[in-house]
């Protein structure tokens, strides 16, 4: 199964040649621009994604401010258990990378010597992103569409297939929705207690459950004295 891609008429060729054509015809700056951003820049942008529709959960509160929070927390979790399921299928399929079966590509990053089918990074990119769509659509759209574009970028490097991409989006995508209820299942009570917590609340809600009368008053209890002195007063 290792020559998945040996033909020169393979449309997963073919592709490859016309999207790692374009690095050819592209000056070197631009190379080295898409070069950091396939590598670095695209997971970053998305896991700023993350953390901003925390920061946004988080300042608006509400009931559900746990149940969300638990989905970004699958997030990276679902990314790390898609690479970790990702690690066997790539020892079987023993997929070469396309520049070591196939001349004239222009390769971007060196040293890249594993497995080329299943794209760790497409996996992760995708894992990041369809969980973030569980929490918030409109975050989640737009990781999504970083997640793509960081596929097309890592064929455009000649580091990768386009199967090799397009498999790590489907590989990503399966282990964010089939185990999201389980993880939700798990994290949520979790998140839950968490917002409860006088100190680790406004993790979860800054407008937390946990008492925000209580923390209004100097001394535990004084609006309760308060209130009775006041319909005393009113008796008498």
């Amino acid at each position: 199964m290792a020559g998945l891609a040996e033909s020169g008429s393979n449309p997963d060729v073919e592709l490859l040649y016309d999207i790692n054509g374009l690095a050819k015809d592209a000056p070197h700056w631009f190379d080295r621009v898409m070069e950091f951003v396939g590598e670095y820049g695209l997971l970053f942008a998305i896991v700023l994604l993350v953390l901003w529709c925390w920061w946004s959960v988080r300042r608006r509160g509400g009931e559900d401010a746990a149940s969300t929070v638990a989905a970004l927390v699958w997030a990276p979790l679902a990314a790390g258990v898609a690479v970790l399921v990702n690690v066997p299928i790539r020892g079987f399929v023993e997929r070469p990378r396309p520049f070591k079966s196939h001349e004239g590509l222009e390769v971007l990053v060196a040293g890249k010597d594993d497995f080329s089918f299943v794209s760790d990074h497409a996996t992760l990119c995708m894992a990041l992103a369809v969980a973030l769509f569980v929490a918030s659509r409109r975050f989640g759209i737009a990781a999504i569409v970083l997640a793509v574009f960081g596929g097309f970028i890592r064929v455009y490097m000649g580091v990768h297939y386009p199967t090799d991409v397009v498999g790590g989006f489907a590989l990503g995508t399966a282990v964010a929705l089939l185990l999201s209820p389980v993880a939700m299942a798990l994290l949520t009570p979790l998140t839950r207690a968490v917002e409860r917590s006088p100190r680790a609340g406004w993790l979860v809600s800054a407008r937390g459950r946990g008492g925000a009368a209580g923390r209004g008053a100097v001394i535990p209890g004084a609006r309760k004295r308060s209130a009775e002195a006041g319909e005393r007063d009113l008796a008498a």
